[in-house]
């Protein structure tokens, strides 16, 4: 797709295609294919997945591998500790916090120092993992669910890449206007929560 106004809308109807915020245990499904579509069932999830890669693609550099890759690990290792210790932790809120911030620094196209980048993506992973283990099906079969839900990650990582690096180079608008709705739906989630 060359035309970014057709790029635009294909990602907001892609967005508004996904189901509810879903950071809450209960799906009936298993294995790869529930892991794969737990991400984009979740709009808390598919648009914090969205926006690390916009602000990777805004920050350029190694930040475009550095910041997915930490979110990545940590989602893995939070989805493992998740399984391993299931405590009453406040998961939805933390994660309606990091669409919030994350929809913050792409709206401003903030850029902070690498390694707090990476710290703070690698943080907002570990929340998400935490949330995808707790909601590990009771029948799933747990390490194909997480290479689901890792493929899945890494799909949105690269759409937010993708957009993010179009619009750098001809519509810096569009990434702030895209951080900015993904900053306001992290202040439903809030809300919500």
């Amino acid at each position: 797709m060359r035309n970014p106004a057709l790029r635009f809308l294909t990602i907001v109807l892609f967005i508004f295609a996904s189901g509810a915020a879903c950071a809450h245990p209960g799906h009936n499904a298993s294995g790869v294919a529930a892991g794969l579509a737990h991400p984009f069932q979740g709009l808390d999830h598919l648009l914090a997945m969205v926006a690390v890669g916009l602000w990777a693609a805004q920050g350029g550099g190694k930040r475009i591998w550095l910041l997915p890759a930490a979110f990545m690990t940590l989602l893995a290792l939070g989805a493992a500790l998740a399984s391993a210790w299931q405590a009453a932790l406040p998961v939805e809120t933390g994660i309606a916090l990091s669409v919030l911030a994350l929809g913050l620094l792409v709206a401003l196209s903030r850029q902070l120092p690498v390694r707090f980048s990476v710290a703070l993506a690698a943080l907002f992973g570990l929340l998400h993992g935490y949330a995808h283990g707790l909601e590990l099906p009771a029948s799933a079969a747990p390490v194909e669910y997480a290479l689901g839900f890792l493929l899945a990650t890494a799909i949105l990582h690269l759409s937010g890449i993708a957009v993010g690096v179009a619009a750098r180079r001809q519509h810096a608008l569009l990434a702030k206007m895209l951080g900015a709705g993904i900053a306001a739906s992290g202040v439903w989630f809030l809300a919500s929560a």
